[in-house]
């Protein structure tokens, strides 16, 4: 069975950035290689609507059938909201924590992320996967692109 990756809008973003193209790119070509299956949000799309138009394109360079597409409701806003709750991250930090909840609740394999300082970040993890256990959710794992070019081999 493939690797579920959910990935944030971060990750699209990295496909064009000089620091993290490369291993972005290794992500994606194991998506062309039918090795993982990206799952993409509602949220990832509404947030590409302020990006640069190239990487507002990205994912339509690949047939609509490459990912799972998943959308956000009163589950994840409520998990999410639970996030900031228990202060894993401030209240600035919302649409993170939305990432996180669709994630978790559409029980992807593993998050990717750019971010390091609101999701890749061993101890915002461990914030997101305590209240993550004590709602009864299962654990997540939150890696960056690099960590996932041989994840699942």
């Amino acid at each position: 069975m493939k690797t579920r990756i959910y990935i944030d809008t971060s990750v699209i973003g990295g496909y064009y950035d000089d620091e993290f193209k490369e291993a972005t790119r290794a992500l994606f070509k194991r998506l062309e290689n039918k090795e993982v299956a990206f799952i993409i949000s509602d949220l990832l799309e509404l947030e590409l609507t302020a990006a640069p138009l190239r990487v507002r394109q990205l994912l339509s360079k690949f047939p609509r059938g490459k990912f799972e597409s998943v959308s956000i409701n009163q589950e994840v806003m409520e998990l999410a909201d639970a996030y900031i709750k228990e202060k894993v991250v401030g209240k600035t930090s919302l649409e993170d924590c939305r990432h996180i909840a669709m994630a978790t609740i559409y029980r992807a394999d593993v998050l990717a992320s750019w971010n390091f300082k609101h999701i890749v970040n061993l101890d915002r993890i461990k914030g997101y996967n305590s209240v993550n256990l004590r709602r009864g959710y299962q654990l997540l794992e939150i890696r960056s692109p690099k960590d996932l070019i041989n994840y699942g081999n």
